[in-house]
């Protein structure tokens, strides 16, 4: 265990990593296709290979310690794909048209149009996406500062080209960098609020099983999120080599800062 502080330090920092993305997209060089396709792709590498380099192994550890082999290698398998199907839950309810994670959002006029009259929507669309991974960055750090500070990393590329997204259409709809920018970082600050709401709710229950259950349902999340979101909505920028090396290059980084770490 650690003290909380460090954990909270770590998800702050991994969603106000949106405010990079915002910045990115207001300096003018958010219409830059290759840009987006490398960057999405680079995201998708790490959440990938962290996921099942790290995270899901010692989800797998945490539970056959906890409860036996057989059962720790049913729960850790339940667990990841139980994950998965959250965050697949999560973006079937959030209306498309409004939901930060869909393909071809940055060029779609319309949903530039609807997002300033839809404002506290947006936000809660936003809010939903992102309490999971703020959660996820808060547990893991707690459990683990090391696998907390790869977490955050993952997380905190991920939401680089996720502020970007939400940046460009409000620049483009209002022409104002500053409301541009406060979209962008908003959507970010949701991480700490999910992190602080799931501590509170989870911390009479928390033990090393628990744990072993949180990482692996976080390997499933994260490897959704790439797989389902990152990678297609790279490919819409119609730069398919520069995703997969953006893919390659990701994996890397995160491997390289793994074993520094």
């Amino acid at each position: 265990m650690t003290d909380i502080w460090v954990p909270l330090v770590l998800t702050v920092l991994a969603g106000l990593a949106t405010s990079i993305g915002g910045m990115i997209g207001v300096a003018g060089r958010g219409d830059s296709r290759r840009l987006m396709s490398m960057g999405l792709g680079f995201s998708a590498g790490v959440m990938i290979y962290v996921s099942l380099v790290e995270i899901l192994p010692k989800g797998r550890e945490a539970l056959i310690s906890e409860f036996g082999d057989a059962a720790g290698e049913w729960l850790v398998l339940l667990a990841f794909f139980g994950g998965i199907a959250v965050i697949a839950l999560i973006d079937r309810l959030v209306p498309e048209e409004i939901n930060p994670h869909e393909p071809g959002t940055v060029d779609d006029r319309a949903r530039q149009r609807a997002l300033m009259r839809t404002g506290i929507l947006t936000a809660i669309a936003l809010g939903v996406h992102n309490f999971p991974e703020g959660f996820a960055t808060f547990i893991a750090a707690i459990q683990n500062p090391e696998i907390g500070v790869a977490v955050a990393v993952a997380i905190a590329i991920h939401n680089i080209p996720e502020g970007l997204a939400v940046a460009v259409p409000v620049y483009q709809a209002t022409g104002s960098r500053r409301k541009a920018l406060r979209w962008a970082t908003v959507s970010g600050l949701a991480e700490p609020a999910g992190a602080i709401v799931g501590y509170l709710l989870l911390m009479p229950f928390i033990s090393d099983g628990l744990f072993g259950v949180v990482f692996a349902a976080i390997a499933g999340v994260m490897v959704f999120i790439s797989l389902d979101e990152l990678l297609p909505t790279a490919e819409e920028y119609g730069e398919h080599h520069w995703a997969i090396y953006g893919l390659v290059a990701g994996m890397a980084v995160m491997g390289i800062s793994l074993v520094l770490l």
